[in-house]
């Protein structure tokens, strides 16, 4: 099982040295990653499920974050707890995801993306909030395809988006694509991380039998567009008190990380909290490179 952990700047904020020194913490401590969360835009009445979202919370811009703290940092990976795809260009998008990946030596690889609930927010970014799944379908066909291309140029010819020869340099760190895992509670969600995913990270309050029939539905609907259902890599959101047997729990349903979050709001009791978690479940402590 890895072990990764969250940084909610809408809770936390975006205090520069706040966000290193949790990420240099995670990474002593032998954390997997980091994810931070996105929102574009709020306002008022913004809700997600039954919870109001206040207008005013900070939700910092999750790639300039995990840009900041990769030059901060020297091992943890990168992840995002979700991006929302269908609101970024998937052309600007795949330049940003590279460079990232590149200054960061490789560690641009968890990215998550979803398809948001605010329709509000959808509207401000100028996207149709009812075709944001076709547009996020497409969107993940195109970064793969600018990662892959070379310099003759790569075409597409979409719903969304449409271009030809078009080259996008720097590639990602390695020359490899970036994996790409999809997020959300819905059977749609499922699909999508079967046909187009390198991961499944299902959120929400669904009961362990409709988990168990997402993932099914994932692994089978990726064996039905030719691709290794069992590559498919299974992530859950998970608590720090959880315990050694819920892990096994996890395991046995095919999950292959969890991403936990700090209950403290003052740093001092943050890190206490991770160092006490990697200790009882022996991650690997490291010291960090650095001067």
């Amino acid at each position: 099982m890895k072990f990764a952990i969250s940084y909610s700047t809408p809770v936390l904020g975006v205090d520069p040295d706040r966000i290193t020194g949790y990420a240099r913490h995670a990474e002593e401590c032998g954390f997997e990653a980091l994810y931070l969360p996105e929102h574009i835009a709020l306002y008022p009445g913004a809700q997600v499920g039954p919870m109001t979202l206040p207008p005013s919370l900070p939700f910092g811009d999750p790639l300039d974050c995990l840009n900041f703290v990769a030059a901060a940092t020297d091992r943890i990976l990168l992840g995002t707890g979700v991006l929302l795809l269908p609101y970024h260009h998937p052309v600007t998008l795949a330049k940003r995801l590279a460079t990232i990946d590149r200054l960061s030596k490789g560690r641009m690889r968890l990215l998550t993306v979803g398809l948001g609930t605010l329709p509000g927010e959808a509207e401000a970014v100028g996207v149709d909030f009812h075709t944001r799944g076709r547009r996020a379908d497409e969107a993940i066909q195109v970064l793969r395809l600018l990662w892959a291309g070379d310099e003759n140029g790569v075409g597409f010819a979409g719903e969304f988006f449409s271009f030809e020869n078009l080259c996008s340099f720097p590639k990602p760190f390695g020359g490899d694509e970036l994996p790409i895992h999809v997020g959300g509670s819905s059977l749609a969600a499922a699909r999508r991380a079967g046909r187009y995913g390198d991961g499944y990270f299902p959120g929400g309050s669904l009961t362990p039998d409709e988990r168990a029939a997402h993932l099914r539905l994932a692994r089978s609907t990726a064996a039905e567009a030719g691709r290794d259902p069992a590559a498919l890599e299974y992530t859950r959101w998970g608590t720090l008190d959880i315990t050694a047997e819920r892990v096994e729990e996890l395991t046995a349903q095919g999950v292959t990380r969890i991403v936990v979050s700090t209950t403290a709001s003052e740093p001092e009791q943050q890190r206490d909290e991770m160092s006490t978690f990697a200790s009882r479940f022996g991650l690997s402590i490291h010291r960090p490179a650095r001067g």
